[in-house]
C-alpha cells in the first residue's frame, strides 16, 4: 500500500515540476536580450526565442567600400545575443534538464 503512496506524490512533484519548466520556457520567450559587435557599433535585440526583433547600426560602421566589417560586427553582434539567450535558458532550464539530455 505505501507503494501507491509514493508513486502518487512522484506524480504530483512530476507535473508541479513540468508546470514549473513550461512558466520558465514562457518567461524566456518573452525575455529580450541585446547582443553587441566591438564599441556597440551594432547591436541586435532578440527574444528567448531567438527572433531577431531590431537591428541598430552605428553610421561609422556603414561604408559602401568595406561591407566585410559590418558583416563581421554583425555577425559578432548576433552571436552575443545568441550566446546569452543560451546563458539564461541554461541558468532558467537547466535544473529541470540536467540529466534527462
Amino acid at each position: 500500500m505505501g507503494g501507491m503512496g509514493n508513486m502518487g506524490n512522484l506524480m504530483r512533484q512530476a507535473q508541479k515540476m513540468q508546470k514549473e519548466m513550461q512558466g520558465a520556457q514562457e518567461e524566456l520567450k518573452k525575455t529580450e536580450y541585446i547582443g553587441k559587435s566591438v564599441d556597440d557599433l551594432v547591436t541586435v535585440k532578440l527574444n528567448g526565442d531567438h527572433k531577431v526583433l531590431d537591428i541598430k547600426i552605428d553610421e561609422k560602421v556603414i561604408d559602401p567600400d568595406d561591407p566585410d566589417t559590418l558583416s563581421d560586427m554583425m555577425i559578432d553582434a548576433f552571436n552575443n545575443g545568441v550566446d546569452q539567450v543560451a546563458k539564461d535558458q541554461q541558468s532558467k532550464l537547466g535544473k529541470y534538464t540536467n540529466g534527462l539530455m
